[in-house]
């Protein structure tokens, strides 16, 4: 849908234009007043995203679309005319042509916005969004258009301490907008740690506020809900994440292929084995995920589960293997979980299910663990670059790796993860890399 209102936008300009061709010259074709459009339409479409002319409000109300999408199309004009003003590009184009067009373009953009907006409504009703409603020992009336999940049938009982419950509910949650869970009041606690982490509108049909750290009230069929989490990424800002993941991956795999093509034959000869470690960690929305590596160990001696961490003098790394992780090479082949879309290049790191931090797992030492996957997890991140990687013998070492990430989650932009980026080049070679 979000395609349909780019394309019928574009064809609102690109035809109110042709209207202004038509007063002008009698006849439609790509005259000089034309290039207005190819100026304007860029400017255009990049104020639109960024005002939420495209977003899941704009499909729910055709008003608030029409406003946001005009209130664009003003700028892209007034920036036209801006840019004409010094560069005097309007003395070469017939102003006549170019008023009916920008007038023309109000008028046909809302009108196609309303269009569609009945076709939408028609096609689709009020099935706008992909909703979910899971029933947790309670029954609740739930409309015919919302999609029913029941924890007893489905095997979904929230437990913190179950990464394969974790992954079972993010599948059945993946593409679904937004989660509402009716529960007892015992079990509003669980759910709002897991829903935190999933990356996904979440609710809780409660009286109780405190308790979940409820960050909003929304409603479900006359009830008060309690909004305990929220995806922490528009449509559009994903769409960034992952154009700038794919700009960097893509060149960095064909640059890095030498590196590729020669770690893989001295990992060869230096032992016997695969050349690749895959193993399966926690990913976006707490799935798991196999992530791919260098292998570094001896193959029968690797340790699948992750639960022990590599030391400065490991006999279980090889030759080849503490060279490539002390120079993180061996990281490398990450870069094709990003262009198969399962990590980004900056996110919180991904760890295994085993992971222990001292004597306890990742995640029994401090439930907010799983929030950190509401992003997709990174090659490198804030944490990384400060410094915090390596063993986690003690809590402390995951309570600051958690910190960081938490706070990398909260104030993400492209402009923060480039800066990561390039601090990483600081800290490719650590002393707590082996």
């Amino acid at each position: 849908m979000y395609i349909i209102l780019v394309v019928f936008d574009v064809l609102a300009v690109v035809g109110a234009f042709q209207l202004g061709m038509i007063a002008r010259y009698g006849t439609i074709g790509w005259q000089s007043a034309m290039d207005v459009v190819v100026v304007t339409l860029p400017i255009y479409i990049l104020t639109a995203l960024n005002n939420g002319a495209y977003s899941i409000d704009v499909l729910r109300r055709a008003r608030v679309g029409i406003a946001r999408s005009a209130a664009a199309l003003v700028f892209a004009f007034a920036s036209f005319l801006f840019i004409s003003y010094y560069f005097r590009i309007l003395l070469f184009q017939p102003r006549s042509a170019t008023s009916v067009g920008m007038a023309a373009s109000f008028i046909l953009l809302i009108t196609f916005r309303l269009i569609l907006a009945q076709i939408f409504k028609r096609v689709i009703g009020q099935r706008i969004t992909s909703d979910v409603v899971i029933l947790d020992d309670v029954v609740v009336p739930v409309p015919a258009h919302y999609q029913v999940i029941d924890t007893a049938s489905t095997n979904l009982r929230p437990n913190v301490r179950d990464p394969m419950m974790l992954d079972r509910l993010a599948r059945r949650l993946r593409g679904v907008d937004r989660v509402i869970v009716a529960c007892q009041p015992e079990q509003e606690r669980p759910w709002a740690v897991l829903l935190k982490g999933a990356g996904i509108n979440g609710e809780i049909i409660s009286n109780e506020f405190d308790q979940v750290g409820a960050i909003g009230m929304g409603s479900f069929d006359g009830r008060s809900t309690l909004v305990v989490a929220a995806g922490p990424l528009s449509t559009q800002s994903r769409l960034v994440k992952r154009v700038f993941d794919l700009m960097f991956a893509v060149p960095a795999l064909i640059v890095l292929l030498p590196v590729f093509v020669l770690t893989a034959a001295l990992i060869k000869l230096d032992s016997r084995g695969p050349v690749f470690f895959r193993q399966q960690r926690v990913g976006r929305g707490n799935a798991l995920f196999e992530v791919y590596k260098f292998r570094s160990m001896h193959t029968d001696r690797g340790d699948a589960a992750g639960s022990v961490s590599a030391s400065r003098d490991d006999d279980r790394i090889t030759r080849v293997g503490r060279f490539i992780r002390a120079t993180s090479v061996d990281e490398l082949p990450q870069l094709l979980n990003v262009l198969f879309g399962s990590m980004s290049i900056v996110g919180p790191r991904p760890h295994a299910l085993g992971s222990l931090a001292g004597q306890q797992l990742f995640w029994e030492v401090d439930e907010r663990y799983w929030h950190r996957h509401a992003l997709k997890p990174g090659i490198t991140g804030l944490a990384q670059v400060r410094g915090f990687r390596g063993a986690t013998h003690r809590r402390d070492d995951l309570t600051r790796r958690l910190q960081a990430d938490l706070e990398y989650i909260v104030g993400w932009s492209v402009w923060r993860d480039f800066a990561i980026l390039v601090s990483t080049a600081r800290v490719v070679v650590h002393k707590n890399a082996f």
